[in-house]
């Protein structure tokens, strides 16, 4: 993992010198972090202007790896995907890390987390979906403005209750991801290739298999841990991939494991897309931010009438819909009267 890999990765001519790799890196919005990162460690030439972008993104590398400590120890929550990823680089290579991904043992300590941000950080916008109609997992997401707004990318914390959303059919919400950590980053990086089949790895998922690939595993069990996930199709893609552009060590070994894996799991989804009902999302559309309500737990479906289903969360208020871009103004207005209701009534 050094920057030859980085201009092999960015399609970027080496004689072409930093400047081009650092032009090309522009396109990702954290990709020049990782860049210059590795152009100091180098040691090319760089003005003020790159040194306070890097220091600026560094900043908030340790500020992530500050809160999700602190989180850890006072709410329960921990983080996945990202910031465990990252620790894998080399000294001084930055990963970029657009969100902290944290996932919650429970509702209540994703809503205690989130209090917590909300309170301790400038949090302009606070997202919010339900993933499922009956039993139902949250996920929501809060975002406030970097040092230098215009930029740098916001600060973005998303939290859920489902480790492993799925792909809402054939490959089911897996709440819970245990194993060693280095397998969990693989499972991690396996779940983003369900949302995103048909494009290619991007630099920064090649290159966090990189940095796994510096790490023992056990190959048998780690294949079976990926297919108990329900994700050997996946991984086995994003190895095959990873290995046209690096090599994979120990992982290679993981690959030829997840063979046998591969006919049984598409045979159980083809099966599965006949019988399984597709699980609904529904995106909370904000209505309100509120007066830190610290006493919630949980929060509070509330249907005064079918078209304006609400939940009312510790944080803000929230119009539930089947897309981000669903609402109508009739129910906008309907839904404020029915809090204005519901205000009135408690």
């Amino acid at each position: 993992m050094n920057t030859a890999l980085l201009y092999r990765l960015l399609e970027a001519d080496p004689a072409a010198g930093p400047a081009e790799l650092l032009h090309r890196a522009r396109v990702g919005h954290h990709l020049p972090h990782l860049v210059l990162s590795a152009l100091v460690r180098d040691g090319v030439r760089m003005g003020e202007p790159a040194r306070a972008e890097l220091r600026r993104a560094r900043d908030r590398a340790a500020h992530y790896t500050r809160l999700a400590a602190d989180l850890a120890r006072s709410t329960g929550v921990r983080a996945i995907r990202g910031l465990p990823l990252a620790g894998y680089y080399p000294a001084g290579l930055l990963r970029p890390l657009d969100t902290l991904d944290l996932v919650a043992p429970d509702e209540a300590a994703l809503w205690q987390a989130v209090i917590r941000l909300v309170t301790d950080h400038p949090v302009e916008h606070i997202d919010v979906s339900l993933i499922g109609d009956g039993p139902h997992h949250t996920a929501v997401t809060v975002h406030w403005p970097a040092e230098d707004p215009l930029v740098d990318p916001w600060y973005r914390v998303h939290l859920t209750t489902a480790a492993l959303p799925g792909d809402g059919s054939a490959v089911p919400v897996r709440p819970y991801l245990v194993a060693d950590e280095q397998v969990e980053c693989l499972i991690a990086l396996a779940e983003t290739r369900l949302h995103r089949p048909a494009l290619p790895p991007g630099p920064v998922t090649l290159l966090d298999i990189a940095g796994l690939a510096r790490q023992p595993f056990e190959p048998a069990e780690t294949a079976a841990v990926l297919a108990a996930y329900r994700l050997a199709p996946e991984a086995a893609g994003l190895l095959d991939h990873a290995a046209d552009h690096l090599p994979l060590g120990p992982l290679a070994a993981v690959r030829a494991e997840l063979a046998p894996q591969l006919a049984p799991e598409h045979r159980r989804r083809t099966e599965s897309a006949t019988t399984t009902r597709r699980i609904p999302i529904r995106h909370g559309i904000l209505l309100r931010r509120t007066v830190t309500r610290h006493a919630w737990d949980e929060a509070r479906l509330f249907t005064p009438t079918p078209d304006t289903p609400l939940l009312l969360t510790p944080v803000a208020d929230y119009l539930l819909t089947p897309s981000p871009t669903a609402a109508t103004p009739t129910n906008r207005t309907a839904a404020l009267r029915a809090l204005h209701h519901w205000d009135t009534a408690c």
